[in-house]
């Protein structure tokens, strides 16, 4: 009965074979004839959906669930939902609904958040911003609904994080219905603080930073202990030294500042960790006696020094470990791809793929077929062609499979164009002369002149900058010159630059009497002269993919903003929800001067207070301020200032919501964020990550990528725990 089984469509063999160009794996012998033995029809569609080859955006690609619906409308609604301007639509959405927050009720639009001269804002009427968030809630919904479809109803039930997304939901909808029957008059809107989750389960990578930080908190527990008990050992001990008597009360009032009860001695210790108070907490003491420095050192070397980095040391640790465990499972989805892959293209190879189980294999023209029509890189394509042409029409074994699909993880680097030809000795000579190395020294060299002489000679280093622009054109031809990014950086800054001295020369002219040309025109000649001035001090930066060490560090710099996107979205989530509670907390607390009698004069202000360093900008009355004071608070420069002026304005248990958003934030998210960091310089100087030649392409190198980095580590999955997980999708009926 399996014999009558039609055979596998193009396009899903198109999908099977773009699923074994994410993939690396080899398979077992013998895996191969076994899932024969049941039909191709155990094979259709197991793990990736059909799609045509005009399909630009492969879910496998993007290391998707494997767990979906496969009939024809399920595959046709897949292909809708994970395309471009489906997923694009959805972003924008969640950015619209996070972006309402600097809209609503406190509206952020004002000049400046400092509350003396803050003017009264402008609030959107009742109804304006939430028919906005209904038709983004509405979106969600449609959302949730096609991933419970595809998913089907056992695996949506088992899905926490779909229930969850259910879940934000209807409460969601209930809050914004109170809102409306309220007429926007509510004192607290739930469904803001629940805003975040949106960002979070749209991204696979978020989830498992999440998970990251999941795995590191039992650890990162266990030295915030330690830290608890250091913090509390010598609390007591600050209580014991320099607390006085009422006969010293007078003498040492300035000690007392800071010890004068358990709460406010904690919170200086507390402070003194992040050395933000140093040494303005053991200044007082010290100047009474110099052996009480000693107290104040121990605290910092054993806390700040030792504890602190020790809690960095294990975050590095357990970041690494989940990384091992996500290459991992990348790793054992990848080889469930090469294994259907693999065998919907052994299936259409007929008698002659079917001949033994030593020699199952899939037909090289099968597979050029379907590459033709894959949407892949020019440079991955020809190279996987070529390897395919290389076995010269006998069978692809599955080694050979596993072998083919290498070349994927390979990050091409760009080739020039070819320079031109000039026959002419003078030309060819002035051709070799300008794209010499020397050459751009010498343009460097201006540019340092230009950088540190920064006058009325810019005229002549732009002819300079003009000239040298041309010259590397005439060398390297227009595509060759564009084909390099740092030719590209110079370009384009000459041509403001000219734009801009052009215009300043249209303004000013020439000097007559009585008139003033900088009041002129859109843009004054100060202001002129000022972007002038910026843009050849960002031109200077030229020089750094010149100097080898500074390129090293620059190219770990793009590459973690690249991989930054999970942390960075960890980190607007955590903002995002703090800001909210610091509304609802503190909005208002914070008051201009002369309006309260909790609020001094700035004359009557103590030396380093809130009032005193003017730090009225940094409030919670709307959400663009309150994520400034976050940042601010982040930074822990001068968080002192904080704790004390929030406790002054709206009571002592402001101190827990700052000391919970340090830990969140520069304890947690600083640490994870060094741990990416030494990551990827790890990465950039490991010897195995050098540029070597793409198969088929010796001029064109590439970089390895990580999971290749890491591949020797990585634990190969067996040939019967992948046949397990093929037989136990629940929408994929494999027989056994």
């Amino acid at each position: 009965m399996d014999r009558d089984l039609p055979p596998p469509p193009s396009h899903l063999l198109s999908w099977a074979v773009l699923g074994g160009c994410a993939v690396f794996g080899f398979v077992v012998r013998g895996t191969s004839q076994r899932i024969r033995e049941h039909g191709v029809q155990a094979l259709r569609g197991p793990l990736f959906p059909p799609s045509p080859p005009a399909h630009r955006h492969s879910s496998h690609l993007q290391y998707r669930s494997i767990y979906h619906r496969m009939d024809s409308g399920s595959l046709w609604l897949y292909r809708c939902y994970y395309s471009k301007w489906c997923q694009r639509a959805l972003s924008v959405t969640i950015f619209v609904i996070l972006a309402l927050a600097f809209v609503e009720t406190p509206s952020s639009f004002t000049r400046t958040a400092d509350v003396r001269y803050r003017a009264r804002p402008w609030e959107p009427p009742c109804g304006l911003t939430e028919g906005v968030e209904a038709l983004c809630l509405l979106l969600f919904l449609v959302d949730v609904s096609v991933k419970g479809y595809l998913v089907g109803r056992a695996q949506f039930q088992e899905n926490l994080w779909l229930l969850a997304y259910l879940v934000v939901l209807a409460v969601s909808l209930v809050d914004w219905t109170v809102s409306v029957s309220l007429a926007c008059q509510e004192p607290l809107r739930i469904r803001r603080l629940l805003r975040p989750f949106f960002l979070l389960q749209n991204s696979s990578m978020m989830k498992k930073t999440l998970k990251c930080i999941r795995w590191s908190l039992p650890e990162m527990a266990s030295v915030g202990l330690l830290l608890t008990i250091h913090l509390g050992l010598f609390t007591v001990l600050g209580m014991l030294l320099f607390t006085m008597g009422e006969k010293d009360e007078k003498q040492d009032k300035e000690r007392l500042a800071y010890f004068r009860s358990l709460p406010e001695a904690l919170t200086s210790l507390l402070v003194l960790l992040t050395t933000a108070n140093n040494p303005d907490v053991m200044t007082p003491a010290y100047s009474k006696n110099r052996a009480y420095a000693i107290f104040f050192i121990l605290f910092t070397l054993i806390g700040s020094l030792f504890l602190m980095n020790l809690l960095t040391a294990i975050v590095y640790n357990q970041f690494r470990g989940y990384l091992m465990k996500s290459l991992q499972t990348s790793l054992l989805r990848r080889r469930l791809g090469t294994l259907a892959a693999f065998q919907v293209l052994n299936s259409m190879a007929g008698p002659a793929g079917a001949a033994s189980s030593d020699t199952v294999g899939v037909k090289p023209q099968d597979v050029l077929q379907v590459l033709q029509r894959a949407r892949l890189g020019s440079s991955h394509k020809r190279a996987l062609m070529e390897k395919v042409r290389s076995h010269d029409g006998s069978l692809l074994l599955a080694r050979d499979f596993q072998k083919l699909f290498d070349e994927v993880d390979k990050s091409v680097i760009k080739e020039h164009p070819p320079r031109p030809q000039y026959r002419t000795p003078l030309l060819h000579t002035a051709q070799v002369l300008c794209s010499h190395r020397y050459f751009d020294y010498l343009g460097n060299l201006v540019a340092l002149g230009n950088l540190v002489s920064i006058s009325v000679l810019n005229y002549v280093f732009l002819l300079y900058y003009l000239l040298e622009l041309l010259l590397k054109v005439f060398a390297l031809g227009l595509r060759g010159y564009l084909s390099y990014p740092s030719n590209m950086f110079d370009g384009i800054f000459t041509i403001l630059l000219l734009v801009l001295q052009i215009s300043a020369l249209a303004v000013s002219r020439l000097p007559q009497a009585g008139r003033k040309p900088e009041v002129l025109g859109l843009l004054s000649l100060w202001d002129l002269t000022r972007l002038v001035n910026m843009l050849i001090v960002f031109r200077f930066l030229r020089v750094i993919p010149r100097v080898k060490p500074m390129a090293v560090v620059a190219s770990t710099i793009l590459s973690l903003v690249q991989n930054l996107r999970a942390f960075g979205g960890i980190l607007v989530v955590v903002y995002y929800v703090f800001a909210v509670i610091g509304i609802s907390l503190f909005r208002g607390a914070v008051v201009a001067p002369g309006n309260s009698s909790l609020v001094p004069a700035n004359v009557s202000a103590p030396c380093g207070s809130f009032e005193q360093l003017e730090y009225w900008a940094n409030n919670f009355d709307d959400f663009a301020a309150a994520l400034i004071t976050l940042w601010n608070v982040m930074v822990v420069n001068n968080w002192q200032v904080f704790l004390d002026a929030y406790r002054r304005y709206s009571g002592p248990w402001s101190k827990v919501y700052f000391v919970l958003w340090w830990l969140v934030s520069s304890v947690i998210w600083v640490n994870l964020f060094l741990a990416l960091l030494l990551e990827n310089f790890l990465h950039k100087w490991d010897p195995r990550g050098h540029e070597q030649p793409l198969a088929g392409m010796q001029e064109a190198p590439y970089q390895m990528s990580v999971e290749l980095l890491f591949r020797d580590v990585l634990e190969e999955p067996r040939e019967e725990e992948l046949l397990d997980r093929l037989r136990q999708h629940p929408h994929l009926r494999l027989r056994r």
